[in-house]
């Protein structure tokens, strides 16, 4: 099966579920929107539903792989400093402007595998750099915002390595579909009915304020401290411009803001990490005081260490989500190399930046205040997997007693 031979019926759908659940474009807005080169099929049918939503205008930037592999190839040292600043500053005066964001998500997640992990960091670290002022736009939750994903050959081919491509691509798409719920009859209304049982979750650990949650299971005993007056969300959300829209299409998650200063205990990976093209194996760190002072990975160590050292945040967390692990994605049996999909398959946690919106009245709040109730900043913000089906997850309150969130991977309440 070749792109062309998508189920046209499905990418319409997916393209529809984007721009009205993901964005809930309005009239009039701008729409931004970035994807490889690879996904144009999917291009093509998000710009139209959004003219048909009454876009303004759609900006496609499109990436390209072999692009992307001929800077490693042949490009001198000081490429790996470089970033397009002057594009990320467009598009950060795009967003002050009110236009929405939308990604496209599907490149080969082990594309730089084979490159020197030290060109991949510098590269990766100058464009967090460059992209902070767009990036805090998104994280700030100013806009509608949006990602979804197309299922490219390179990427089929690393979840089903021995099948040939056509199946390959076939069946990537079927577990897009299926995650996306465009593979029901009314998706928009499949989504709605999702987002409320997400709501419910949420507003339940918004009544409890615990102070901290403790994980337990394989390798794992880590205190999660939560920041002063978090807040849960999930699901659908409401950005600071008055826009209710679905930040990532799938998404099983409920999540909120950890205390940059209070985590301590050991954690181990329970999925890998695919992270700018390597493939990071079998994390384990060790948290004091809300810093990750020991970490390791069988596979991809160098990497780890690179991106911990980013900067001075980059080695506190920024997020932690509880997933069930009997969540779709979970079920799959899938291990997709896309943290879009993999953090929506077990409870996660990320180191780097937080969310601003995972505060109670969160968008009235500067960035010293939000670091005085503990939120983390960075240039980062990158999710890794450490739940499962014998992941416990308690709830701490202030008095320290202690409620059952989770129990072997899944609710408790």
């Amino acid at each position: 099966m070749s792109h062309a031979d998508l189920d046209p019926k499905s990418l319409e759908k997916l393209a529809q579920v984007a721009v009205h659940v993901g964005l809930n474009l309005q009239p009039g807005q701008e729409l931004v929107l970035t994807a490889p080169a690879a996904a144009l099929p999917l291009v093509r049918k998000i710009a139209a539903e959004a003219y048909r939503a009454g876009a303004s205008l759609v900006t496609p930037i499109l990436s390209d792989e072999e692009v992307t592999l001929a800077r490693y190839a042949h490009a001198n040292d000081a490429s790996f400093d470089t970033a397009p600043g002057w594009l990320f500053e467009g598009m950060a005066k795009a967003y002050a402007g009110n236009a929405a964001r939308m990604a496209i998500v599907g490149d080969d997640p082990m594309m730089l595998a084979d490159q020197d992990p030290e060109k991949a960091a510098r590269a990766g670290k100058a464009n967090s750099i460059a992209y902070k002022p767009a990036l805090e736009k998104i994280s700030n939750f100013e806009i509608n915002w949006s990602i979804v994903s197309f299922p490219t050959a390179a990427w089929a081919a690393r979840v089903f390595p021995d099948l040939p491509q056509d199946e390959a691509v076939g069946k990537l798409a079927a577990a897009i579909f299926a995650a996306s719920r465009v593979d029901q009859p009314d998706p928009v209304a499949a989504w709605e009915a999702h987002n409320g049982e997400l709501r419910k979750r949420s507003s339940w650990l918004n009544s409890e304020r615990f102070s901290a949650l403790h994980f337990t299971g394989p390798g794992t005993d880590l205190t999660v401290g939560l920041a002063d007056d978090h807040e849960w969300h999930g699901g659908a959300s409401e950005a600071k411009n008055g826009v209710t829209c679905n930040p990532n299409i799938p998404t099983e998650e409920v999540f909120t803001t950890p205390h940059a200063a209070r985590v301590d205990g050991v954690v181990r990976a329970s999925k890998p990490l695919s992270h700018q093209g390597s493939l990071i194996e079998n994390i384990e760190m060790r948290f004091e005081g809300g810093r990750a002072v020991e970490a390791r990975a069988s596979r991809g160590q160098e990497v780890l260490q690179k991106l911990i050292a980013t900067d001075e945040g980059a080695c506190r967390l920024g997020e932690v989500a509880l997933v069930p692990h009997g969540s779709p994605i979970s079920q799959s049996g899938l291990l997709f190399y896309n943290t879009l999909y993999d953090e929506n398959a077990a409870c996660h946690i990320a180191m780097g930046q937080c969310y601003s919106k995972c505060f109670l009245n969160g968008g009235d709040l500067s960035s010293d205040e939000i670091a005085a109730k503990g939120g983390n900043s960075s240039l980062i913000h990158v999710d890794w997997m450490i739940g499962g089906a014998e992941t416990d997850v308690d709830g701490i309150r202030a008095d320290g007693s202690r409620v059952a969130v989770f129990r072997k991977g899944e609710w408790a309440q």
